[in-house]
């Protein structure tokens, strides 16, 4: 029976209904412990034992989770209560697309901006693996801030469901509004593409067709394929063709029959290939490109009304092409813009943030990953051809750039500078370089490279020899690190981007900028630093402009050479391109002489998922966030992780009931707090702050009573609590040195020491369950691995990585070692202390993860004190699907 207000499902309490529909009924209800309006979709009890109504309903919750998007209706929770499942989504306020085309068809700038945002969406969901496979107009929400894509219930995440026999299509009743019958193939027949029909895998080509039937829709107010039956409506998909747009509607933009035909085509190969591809069509009908915007009948009486004008015209134009035939012959030629997709090699992947275009304009380095889980290798790729070629000896490749002929690239891998010829050849590596953070080479034969996330830049020779520090953080007090140097075309003057205490190394950096943060101009001679513009990424300089990111859009704001200076106001480019505020990095890359190449899909989310010993998915914690390091209570009963606010702007920490699934905000400063470790009675987390360079605290789990102060003015993570709870392992990262492990004794008078008292490079330890232990990660041979050493008499090592490792993890009884390896496999190995001895096994692969191993990324992982559970902070934006290459972008701007 619906459910009456004030009906409380978990902390959610039911407002109003909403709407109903075959899969349950939709409720306006209030979340009591953030005090917002969510939506609440429900399956009844009626319907749970249905199998195939719970599994529609179960597919829509995983699609929906894997998704964050501006144009798609947010996922906030599920839950499952007294024998009802539900839902728990955005409340969005506004009407269904069907509801708007009852009052007839949108007109053309209302089409463009909500063609846009539906492929938007719909480019996110393919982006993450997700088919939509139901893509109509009831699907789809006109709101305040735009269209929104929902309703998941059929959407396909990997191989296909059951035979189409058993699921459901829909066809349009009596009103208008689409029935549900079953026994039939799945989708909704009106809006179908043809291979769904006849019983064939849909995938993203699929929605693209039913994205060509929602625009004619949009644009006539008619469906594309009607008829009297299902019979009728089928034979209409599988052979006839839609009457043109500009017969029904002559003042529509003419080159929307064209975009909506080939959506429309009914072999798959024939059609767009992409929802990118049709919003970057869409776009240039909305910029008027060939008179897109010119509808039918006036061009036609435009053509008319000046026949006569050109009549006249042609005497005098053909005499002056007589008197300036060879001058037109050497005149240039005006080019269009154009965007299109390009595709990574077969069965790989692109690695998010590694590509970069030749100087000449020419070519396209890029890092790819195997589908099989191989490492990071360098492929390269002529633009005037469709094969890429990898580079043997570039595995662990990330950051390429090149040299200023556009024959040699240079790069870092396993904590090196190396060079490779660009057509191939012997790797030579030129420097150390522990957590690189970018290169670029100049015309005289100089690299300029950033070696450390914190400290200044360094150049050496392309030729190799020592390296010299070229900058310095005048004061660590308001500089953190200089990184992503990107040298000007004279050679002497290059852009590098200084990374301020408003993003600490490592965690995400603000949406707003301090005056500290920002893009600066470095004169190489003498040494001469001055801001060019405040900002969230690097920047780069092409064809008289400087690039950056601001809010997810890649801008484009003119730069004087001669003065060094940005001038006017800056243009968006691109939107929606992706970003890592841990890196302070943009997903993009200019060249003067050529395209302009970056990577959708704005800045990564994550989830906390559980995993079993054999990669098997359990379930998941809370929904779509970013979060940051996570850390389980004793009794694995709760979760402490660091989650960003909606804006990007400050991070807290929040504490996860894991029986039952609330959340509850530990930390309320408007700064950066991060980190969070529990002690081993549960009854403490510490963590780390940055309200203004960086603090070391400790606060009860319960949140009642204020935080302790432990450390400050510095940059800290806290790694581990000894079992006694004495003591407090962290990591104090050293402003040009890069981590070491310290220690905080919690007894009167007692001062934080430096754990080791060397110069290594060290972090990510942890106490064993008896504390005669310490697990940690060491540079010290090059690259990181994991070791252990006695408690507290350090005395002997041993290694537990052979192949490299980080982020370790003790079970609790201490039998067992878990790390993560450079590929993101979580690995295992026995261990065996018994009589105050140490023996370690072999390494062992337990499964692949999507961790990113970068160097000391603290623990995005915890497991259960029995080590069968896995709680992994799981990236869900990886790479992107396809990069977008834009030529002839200075016409747009020019405009």
């Amino acid at each position: 029976m619906p459910l009456t207000p004030g009906t409380k499902l978990g902390p959610y309490e039911i407002v109003a209904a909403a709407g109903a529909g075959g899969m349950g009924e939709v409720y306006r209800a209030r979340d009591t412990r953030l005090d917002r309006t969510v939506a609440i979709k429900v399956l009844p009890a009626h319907l749970s034992d249905h199998p195939e109504r719970r599994q529609r309903f179960d597919r829509e919750a995983r699609a929906i989770s894997s998704l964050n998007h501006p144009n798609i209706c947010t996922l906030y929770d599920v839950g499952h209560q007294e024998g009802v499942d539900y839902l728990v989504m955005e409340y969005m306020e506004g009407e269904s697309l069907a509801d708007r085309l009852q009052r007839g068809p949108l007109p053309p700038e209302q089409l463009l901006k909500y063609g846009v945002e539906i492929c938007e969406g719909l480019e996110q969901a393919h982006r993450s693996g997700v088919v939509h496979r139901d893509l109509k107009p009831g699907n789809i929400m006109l709101t305040r801030t735009g269209a929104k894509l929902m309703d998941f219930g059929l959407a396909k995440t990997a191989n296909p469901e059951a035979s189409a026999s058993a699921l459901t299509a829909s066809l349009a009743g009596p009103g208008g509004k689409p029935l549900t019958a079953e026994g039939m193939v799945v989708g909704t027949f009106q809006y179908m593409a043809p291979e769904q029909l006849e019983g064939k895998e849909a995938d993203a080509r699929s929605d693209v067709f039913a994205l060509g039937s929602v625009l004619y829709e949009m644009a006539t107010g008619k469906r594309a394929f009607t008829g009297k039956s299902q019979a009728s409506v089928v034979a209409a998909i599988l052979a006839s063709e839609p009457q043109p747009i500009s017969a029904l509607r002559p003042m529509s933009p003419p080159t929307l029959d064209r975009l909506v035909k080939v959506c429309l085509a009914k072999d798959p190969e024939e059609r767009w290939q992409t929802a990118h591809d049709v919003k970057l069509q869409l776009k240039w009908i909305a910029e008027g490109g060939s008179e897109a915007g010119v509808p039918a009948p006036l061009a036609a009486r435009r053509r008319h009304a000046q026949t006569l004008a050109w009549a006249v015209a042609a005497v005098c134009l053909l005499a002056a092409l007589a008197l300036g035939a060879a001058w037109l012959l050497r005149a240039p030629k005006p080019e269009l813009p154009l965007q299109a997709s390009l595709l990574p090699p077969k069965d790989s992947s692109f690695a998010a943030f590694n590509f970069a275009v030749s100087p000449d304009g020419r070519k396209l380095v890029f890092v790819a990953r195997g589908a099989s889980g191989g490492g990071n290798t360098l492929w390269v790729r002529p633009l005037d051809s469709i094969a890429a070629q990898p580079l043997a000896g570039t595995e662990d490749a990330q950051f390429p750039f090149w040299s200023p002929d556009s024959k040699s690239i240079g790069f870092f891998a396993n904590h090196k500078l190396r060079r490779i010829d660009a057509a191939g050849g012997p790797v030579l590596a030129l420097a150390d370089a522990e957590t690189p953070r970018g290169g670029s080479w100049s015309p005289d034969g100089t690299i300029v490279f950033a070696p450390a996330s914190v400290g200044g830049l360094w150049q050496i020779p392309a030729a190799g020899g020592a390296p010299t520090q070229l900058t310095q953080p005048a004061n660590p007090g308001a500089e953190r690190s200089h990184r992503w140097p990107s040298f000007l075309p004279d050679g002497r003057h290059l852009l590098y981007y200084n990374s301020s205490p408003s993003g600490p190394l490592g965690r995400p950096a603000p949406a707003e900028v301090d005056a500290g943060s920002g893009i600066y101009v470095l004169d190489i001679k003498t040494g001469h630093q001055s801001l060019v513009v405040q900002a969230i990424s690097q920047g780069q300089y092409a064809s008289g402009y400087v690039f950056y990111l601001d809010q997810g859009n890649l801008m484009a704001q003119p730069f004087e050479l001669s003065s060094l200076k940005a001038t006017g106001s800056p243009v968006p480019v691109a939107q929606q391109v992706q970003y890592d505020g841990n890196r302070w990095v943009g997903a993009f890359c200019v060249s003067a002489a050529g395209p302009l190449v970056y990577e959708g899909g704005g800045s990564a989310s994550s989830e906390l998922v559980w995993y079993d010993r054999e990669g098997k998915e359990l379930g998941r914690v809370g929904g779509p966030g970013q979060y940051d390091m996570v850390s389980l209570s004793p009794d694995a009963s709760r979760v402490a992780t660091s989650v960003a606010d909606a804006g990007g702007k400050q991070r807290d920490i929040w504490i996860y009931d894991v029986g039952r699934g609330t959340a509850t905000r530990l930390t309320f400063e408007e700064a950066l707090a991060e980190n969070p470790v529990w002690s081993r009675d549960g009854s403490k987390i510490a963590y780390s702050d940055t309200p203004q360079r960086g603090t070391l605290l400790i606060k009860p789990s319960s949140g009642l009573g204020e935080a302790e102060v432990l450390a400050h003015e510095g940059d800290f993570a806290p790694n581990d609590w000894s079992p006694d709870g004495s003591q407090l392992a962290y990591m104090n990262f050293i402003a040009g040195k890069g981590p070491r492990v310290w220690i905080h004794q919690f007894a009167p008078e007692k001062k934080d020491y430096d754990l080791f008292k060397n110069n290594l490079i060290t972090g990510e330890a942890q106490f064993s369950a008896d504390g005669r232990w310490l697990a940690f990660t060491s540079s010290e041979s090059g690259r990181q691995e994991v070791y252990v050493m006695p408690y507290p008499g350090l005395s002997g090592k041993f290694q537990i990585s052979t192949a490299g490792g980080s982020q370790a993890r003790w079970r609790r009884d201490g039998k067992e070692i878990y790390y993560i390896a450079p590929d993101g496999k979580l690995m295992v190995v026995a261990v065996d202390t018994a009589g105050g001895t140490f023996k370690a096994g072999l390494p062992t692969p337990l499964f692949q993860t999507e961790i990113t191993a970068v160097s000391f990324a603290f623990h995005q992982y915890d497991v259960t004190a029995d080590g069968k559970r896995f709680l992994i902070n799981t990236r869900r934006l990886q790479g992107a699907v396809a990069l977008t290459i834009y030529t002839n972008w200075e016409t747009t701007l020019k405009k």
